[in-house]
């Protein structure tokens, strides 16, 4: 049969008509979306995706696969759905992108079990764009919002976002007086450099300024390993204060610019 998990990848490719979305959504890297279309187009013989470029656009043969994955795959979630609810007794299950939940959620949870010590609490990551209205979570946190009427937010933090380092990087690099200087520092990257893009070109920095080649360094899948290198010494980091207000408290990793992004953004509950 054809690997489930192929097939799966290729559903979200296909869904968006890009690699990079796809990875996105199912908390993976472009490189993993890459294979796992390889291997579904090998294991068929045919290409499933025409490459233009940095895009991707479906061949009639993707086409007419994608017709028939979106119908596999609802039916799924509603099994899924269907029978994870009938077994649920006096369970509730929070899904949880991995930073917040390892920084904010599982160190605050306790308060409730003790409040509640009948509900028997499940944690679950979820990707950066579940929607609770699509899943069998009883609550949500994410960054994104959900469209649906029937589903209520609530703002949890602040997703205001700061240049950090570890303090023995700023003295050995710094100091850092205007965002210009930044260019030549080591940068780490969250899943995609579109955060430093966005940050130097708010910061009023020009495209000029800010060659493509300035953008590299090591891009990390988890914000959760971003953070351990940006205290390990390896470089500067974009990081929301709010979830990471303990490590910044500690005086494991400092603020080196005023300049924020993100700043009426949040993640929320659901």
């Amino acid at each position: 049969m054809i690997p489930l998990n192929a097939l799966r990848t290729f559903d979200a490719a296909a869904r968006y008509e890009s690699f990079s979305q796809a990875a996105t959504e199912l908390n993976v890297t472009h490189t993993a979306v890459s294979h796992q279309i390889r291997k579904i187009e090998d294991w068929l013989g045919t290409a499933l995706f025409r490459r233009e470029g940095r895009t991707v656009r479906l061949t009639g043969t993707g086409h007419a696969l994608r017709k028939r994955t979106e119908g596999i795959f609802a039916e799924l979630a509603d099994i899924e759905r269907h029978f994870r609810v009938r077994g649920r007794r006096d369970t509730f299950v929070i899904g949880c992108i991995p930073s917040i939940a390892s920084h904010w959620l599982v160190p605050n949870i306790n308060a409730f079990t003790k409040t509640h010590p009948a509900v028997d609490v499940q944690v679950m990551y979820a990707g950066m764009n579940e929607r609770l209205s699509e899943s069998t979570y009883d609550a949500l946190i994410t960054p994104n919002d959900d469209a649906a009427t029937n589903i209520i937010s609530t703002p949890l933090l602040s997703r205001v976002t700061y240049p950090v380092c570890s303090p023995e990087y700023l003295k050995k690099n710094g100091p850092f007086h205007t965002s210009e200087a930044l260019i030549s520092v080591d940068l780490l990257h969250d899943e995609t450099r579109d955060g430093w893009q966005d940050w130097f070109r708010t910061a009023g920095v020009t495209p000029d300024a800010t060659p493509a080649d300035s953008l590299q360094g090591p891009v990390f899948q988890d914000f959760n390993l971003l953070v351990v290198s940006a205290i390990a010494g390896h470089g500067v980091a974009l990081c929301p204060v709010d979830v990471y207000r303990t490590e910044l408290e500690r005086g494991d990793l400092i603020v080196i610019s005023d300049h924020a992004i993100n700043l009426d953004m949040h993640y929320r509950l659901f």
